[in-house]
Order: structure tokens, then sequence, then C-alpha cells
């Protein structure tokens, strides 16, 4: 029996509408779709999924939002596991994720481990979250020469990166939104934000003092340096 294929495919920042055609058709060829359930109620791929996989048998993958290694480990341990028992009866699985699957998802260490068990494994691209808040704000990431410096704010501390050459992308900021303003108001730069791009309660920032110190986990600040 031929064994099936897992797609990792992006389901964008939030708009429905910004899935890709690619994406669309493959959640609605697969047989069932694979979600990240982190255990707090919220499926964000999900809800912004749901349009294209309406009857698709959903396969809710533990993927609790921890900084314990050992835990997280565990957890793509036992999805790969459980994706696994589906691709070897010739299934093909969609594994659905925000913005893109190769940025910062929970989709890449459980591919790792898929393919390490000897499936084949696809990834369908979606749009980032930071494209995304750059389009909504009307503004380029990089121009010409300028390098693009892209920051996991939720777990780097600002002395790590803030005097970095280029133009920055400061991902998942809300909750440290307060020791960001602290440290953006240093710079000579242009600071924009994005909270909720695409979804309920979308909100647009402009310059450091407009930084909503209550802004939730899916925040990107877009950090331009002034030439």
């Amino acid at each position: 029996m031929q064994k099936g294929i897992l797609y990792g495919v992006g389901v964008g920042p939030g708009d429905p509408e910004l899935l890709t055609v690619k994406a669309v058709r493959v959640l609605r060829e697969v047989a069932a779709v694979a979600v990240p359930d982190t255990g707090r109620g919220d499926k964000a791929a999900l809800t912004i999924a749901q349009s294209y996989i309406e009857g698709k048998e959903l396969i809710l993958c533990p993927s609790p939002m921890s900084r314990d290694r050992r835990a997280a480990d565990a957890s793509y341990d036992e999805t790969a596991r459980l994706l696994a028992e589906r691709l070897e009866r010739g299934e093909n699985l969609a594994f659905i994720t925000l913005g893109d699957p190769s940025v910062y998802s929970t989709y890449c260490y459980v591919q790792k481990r898929v393919a390490a068990m000897g499936y084949e494994t696809r990834t369908v691209p979606g749009i980032t979250s930071f494209c995304a808040a750059a389009a909504r704000l009307g503004e380029s990431l990089c121009e010409g020469a300028e390098p693009l410096v892209i920051v996991p704010a939720s777990s780097m501390e600002p002395e790590a990166w803030i005097n970095l050459p280029g133009n920055k992308v400061l991902m998942k900021a809300g909750g440290k939104m307060p020791a960001l303003t602290s440290a953006l108001a240093r710079l000579d730069a242009d600071i924009s934000a994005v909270s909720n791009c695409g979804m309920d309660g979308e909100q647009v920032s402009r310059g450091v003092d407009a930084l909503d110190a209550t802004a939730g986990y899916f925040s990107v600040i877009i950090v331009k340096e002034r030439h």
C-alpha cells in the first residue's frame, strides 16, 4: 500500500481570503486536517481555514505553548506518531499552521519527526503576519540593500537585537510590549505595529508612543531605520 503524504499548509495571518489557491485545493483534497491545539480553547488556524474544510475530519494535535523543552518535544513526538498511523494507511493529511509553515511554526518540529519516520512531507507556503502587517500599513519592509531582521520578541531580550543593522520585524510582541516600548524609544527609527492583523479586533498603531501596552500575542512591530 502506498503511504500517505503530510502537507504543512500555511493559512496566513488571519484573513481567510489570504489563503493561496494551492492551500485551498490541498485542504479540500486531503482525508483529514491536523489542527494544533494549545489546550486554551482558541484554535486560530482552524478559525481561519474553517470555510474551506467543512465536513473534514479534524485531528487535534496537542501543542502546548510551553518553554519546557521536554514537554514540547513530548507533544511533537506524540503528534508525529498519531499522524504516522494515518499516513501508514495511505491517507494524505494536512497540518494547518498560522502564517507560513517555515516561520516559527509548530509544523516544522512535527515535519522533521514525520520525515525521519520515512514518510513524504510537502510544504504549502502561506502569507506571513509581517508581510500582511506591512500591506495593512501600506509600507515596504525593506528596499534596495536594506537588511531585514526577524525577531521572536516574546523570547528575546531587546539587548540581543536592538543594535543589529537593518529594519526589524518583532513577532509575537504582545506580552513584551512595555519592555519593547522602552527599548524602541531609544532608536532613531520609524515604528509601527499591527495587532490581530486580518482578525477581529485588528488594531493599527503608528509611532512608539502609540504602542498599546495591553496588545495581545498576535502583535507585529515593524521598525524601519531612518536614513
